[in-house]
């Protein structure tokens, strides 16, 4: 399976030129699409999931066009949007039989063993009768994964998917994106870093509604070892490490504030070279 997006550009009627001349080629397993709220991402997937359409550009999914054969690539796609809305006094049982059924999968008994492997998949077939009104934040994820792999899909993209979940159901619903994804292209859209780290072994950072990093999450980090370094200040001094130096993250710490800044040479004046991780390339490469 592979992806490929060629040159897409989409500017909505208001001027906001939400994609700038975006490629992409995605091939099997997970790939995060990393970015900060409104760089882009949701216009990408939506674009991709055929649910609007580019102003220029292409997108190819194993040799289907998908600007001008929706409906093929409808048929081997599975969509969690970043807002999943559910049918308040529906089970989850029945809603899934329905889309099965929209799906394409006729035989009664054939849904009923999809659905029923899904739920269980998901952990949610002890659930199954209960309304999806009064489903946590989680289990309404994890039901959206479950409609989304109706139909054996071979593309699924998943838009800000762990947003407001407690870390219990984070952790569940990742090691759920992890057993779903080896041989399928998923494409993980977040703009938590964690989650592309802990995932992903290819990804890409969009800011602006352009690319500008794409690689190994491993390697990316490797590029800047050694060049990253850190200083706690007080607050008030932000603005004067930020004129001199290439200051790529600050966060509240103990009171004051920790900063880390790029620079291929030891800076003096107190810093300490601080181990690079995946937040200081996504840092370094958005501010």
């Amino acid at each position: 399976m592979n992806l490929q997006i060629n040159n897409l550009s989409k500017t909505y009627p208001n001027g906001v030129q939400a994609l700038k001349d975006v490629s992409l080629n995605i091939s099997n397993g997970m790939f995060g699409l990393l970015g900060p709220n409104g760089a882009g991402k949701s216009t990408l997937m939506r674009t991709i999931a055929t649910l609007q359409d580019a102003d220029s550009g292409e997108i190819l999914f194993d040799g289907i066009d998908v600007k001008k054969e929706k409906q093929e690539l409808r048929k081997v796609l599975g969509y969690l949007p970043q807002e999943f809305g559910v049918y308040p006094k529906v089970s989850a049982e029945e809603m899934l039989l329905y889309i099965a059924r929209l799906k394409g999968i006729d035989r009664a008994s054939e849904r009923k063993e999809l659905v029923k492997a899904l739920l269980n998949q998901v952990n949610l077939y002890s659930h199954r009768n209960k309304y999806l009104g009064g489903y946590s934040g989680g289990m309404k994820q994890r039901f959206g994964i479950a409609q989304a792999l109706i139909g054996d899909p071979k593309l699924v993209i998943v838009d800000e998917p762990t947003a407001g979940l407690d870390p219990a159901e984070r952790l569940r619903f990742n090691n759920l994106l992890s057993e779903i994804g080896e041989n399928i292209v998923i494409i993980l859209s977040t703009h938590i870093v964690d989650d592309v780290n802990e995932l992903c072994n290819d990804m890409a950072i969009i800011a602006g509604g352009q690319v500008v990093q794409r690689g190994n999450p491993e390697d990316l980090v490797n590029n800047i070892t050694n060049r990253i370094w850190s200083k706690r200040i007080r607050k008030d001094e932000i603005a004067a490490y930020q004129s001199k130096y290439k200051l790529i993250l600050s966060k509240l710490s103990a009171g004051g504030v920790v900063i880390h800044i790029l620079s291929d040479n030891d800076p003096g004046e107190g810093f300490k070279k601080e181990t690079a991780g995946l937040e200081d390339v996504y840092f370094s490469n958005i501010a």
